[in-house]
């Protein structure tokens, strides 16, 4: 027989489950890159909204000039605008910050009740849902242009409407994503697999600057239509469960409880017949030897109460999430934690032009290099709580180093552009990791938690509650800043580090936990 081609060797050297896991990871990748493509056109408008007025004798010589040069003379309709009504008046960078305020106080609020509706609801239909109705109200923002609509409530509307229908992206996509990927690497995959958001900001500050100067309304419309799109390949094509295709993504196993001092290990046997022994077993197959949940959350725990969800399965009350062991303390450390980030996201840019000097685009550009950090510090944070098998302390490490990382940002940026551009990469690095870690791995970790007796329904409600808490830091921060940033930029600095000190506080228990259980471990091995 001739040889199979290199390519088509190495298509068949994947198994059935490992297909279906890449298609669902690269799946979830882009949908919810596409929710950040949507809401990014916001902060790219806004100089179109508000332009840079002249004097008014600076109108009139301007307008003078043109009469003389131009003949007949024609009435020029927009030379004395400032941008959009009502955004070209004295005060438009408060109804521009009621816009971002707006979106994010409304998905704050949402995020709490999406959880426990997207629970109770199967994935792919209430994500589709979700999806075309972000869709229609990111459009509805831009058909303002075409309309020439001027009033205020009809876009603070639409940003509040959008904020709401897009709490439905973040606990189905990470809901989908645990159920389809084990504890073994779940860290490093769901530190890679975070850098959607990243690639969503950049696609959709090219789309909307592609049209922003000509007509600003297409910058809406057409990150619009890419999600309601994406929203129908969503009901095409997602998969919310290996079982729903009788995938063996998760085989059964039996475990055997050993009690040590204060700590308990469960050591998990699994189920396999001599032909599956003689194989490598798959690292996302593989549970972790020793339950994870147990040291490095809690010591003890109670099943929680459950109701009646999806497909006949129990799901879990909003107060039953509440009692999960390391939700509380996750919750409020991403509060924090995202304050932070989202403080970096909103102020940064003005932050470098006032520093550097640089124009508004070049100081865009090169706020960007602070996700690009976020991306390495996402994707190391879930390496290092893999092998470490301590999520918390990951988190606590990061933070710890990112106080002091802040304070040497303010100083070093500034010395220069070179110097400014390497504390962008190691900010984004250590303020982002903790942040992408507890919203993706530690969510999944908790939302099947073993308090739960193996109900997974959990998840959506878990993550809603834990993104839900940060979203109100995420509207905090930008508030925050901009009261603080009249008195001087060292003292929005110092804001952000007692930030990252409290949100290393609401961690200090789970990590003394998890170390004292690591050593408790250690000393029954010896024995």
């Amino acid at each position: 027989m001739a040889q199979l081609p290199p390519g088509i060797r190495f298509i068949t050297s994947f198994t059935r489950d490992q297909w279906y896991r890449a298609f669902i990871f690269s799946l979830t990748f882009l949908l919810y890159a596409s929710f950040h493509l949507s809401r990014k056109p916001i902060s790219i408008v806004k100089g179109e909204l508000h332009k840079h007025c002249a004097a008014p004798h600076e109108v009139e010589l301007n307008y003078k000039e043109y009469a003389a040069r131009i003949q007949p003379v024609k009435k020029l309709s927009n030379v004395s605008q400032c941008g959009w009504e009502p955004f070209d008046k004295n005060n438009y960078k408060q109804l521009l910050g009621a816009l971002d305020y707006s979106f994010l106080c409304a998905y704050a609020i949402g995020m709490y009740l999406s959880g426990i509706i997207g629970e109770r609801l199967p994935i792919r239909y209430y994500l589709t849902v979700g999806m075309l109705a972000s869709g229609f109200f990111t459009a509805m923002f831009g058909l303002g242009y075409f309309y020439n609509i001027h009033n205020l409530w009809f876009y603070i509307m639409a940003q509040i409407a959008n904020g709401l229908v897009q709490t439905t992206g973040w606990p189905s996509v990470v809901t989908c994503i645990g159920n389809w990927f084990g504890k073994g690497r779940r860290g490093l995959i769901m530190g890679i697999w975070n850098s959607h958001t990243s690639v969503g900001n950049i696609l959709g500050s090219l789309i909307a600057a592609y049209w922003v100067s000509t007509c600003w309304g297409l910058s809406f419309v057409m990150p619009g239509v890419i999600i309601a799109v994406m929203g129908i390949v969503c009901f095409l094509f997602l998969i919310e469960h290996p079982k729903d295709i009788n995938c063996s993504c998760t085989p059964s196993s039996s475990s055997k409880t050993i009690l040590n001092g204060a700590c308990r290990f469960r050591v998990q046997m699994p189920t396999l017949n001599a032909k599956e022994m003689s194989k490598p077993q798959d690292p996302e197959m593989e549970h972790l030897l020793i339950d994870s949940e147990n040291c490095s959350v809690s010591l003890d725990s109670s099943p929680v109460a459950t109701g009646e969800g999806r497909h006949g399965t129990s799901a879990i009350s909003f107060f039953g999430a509440l009692r999960i062991p390391g939700v509380i303390e996750f919750s409020l450390c991403l509060l924090f934690a995202k304050l932070v980030s989202y403080t970096f996201l909103f102020w940064l840019p003005l932050y470098i032009t006032n520093v550097e000097h640089l124009d508004a685009k070049r100081a865009g550009d090169l706020s960007t290099l602070f996700d690009v950090g976020g991306i390495f510090g996402g994707i190391l944070a879930g390496l290092i709580s893999d092998r470490l098998e301590k999520r918390a302390s990951t988190c606590g490490m990061m933070l710890l180093l990112a106080a002091p990382t802040l304070y040497m940002f303010s100083a070093v940026s500034k010395m220069g552009l070179e110097a400014t551009v390497v504390m962008l990469l190691i900010s984004g690095a250590l303020v982002n990791g903790p942040y992408a870690l507890i919203t993706t791995a530690v969510s999944a970790d908790l939302g099947t938690h073993k308090s739960l007796k193996g109900n997974a329904r959990a998840l959506s409600t878990v993550t809603a509650i834990i993104d839900g808490t940060g979203s109100v830091g995420a509207a905090l921060g930008p508030l925050l800043a901009g009261l603080i940033s009249p008195s001087g930029w060292n003292n929005v600095f110092y804001m952000l580090m007692v930030a990252d000190a409290c949100a290393l506080l609401f961690l200090l228990r789970l990590i003394q936990k998890e170390l004292r259980c690591n050593a408790d471990h250690t000393l029954f091995k010896e024995h």
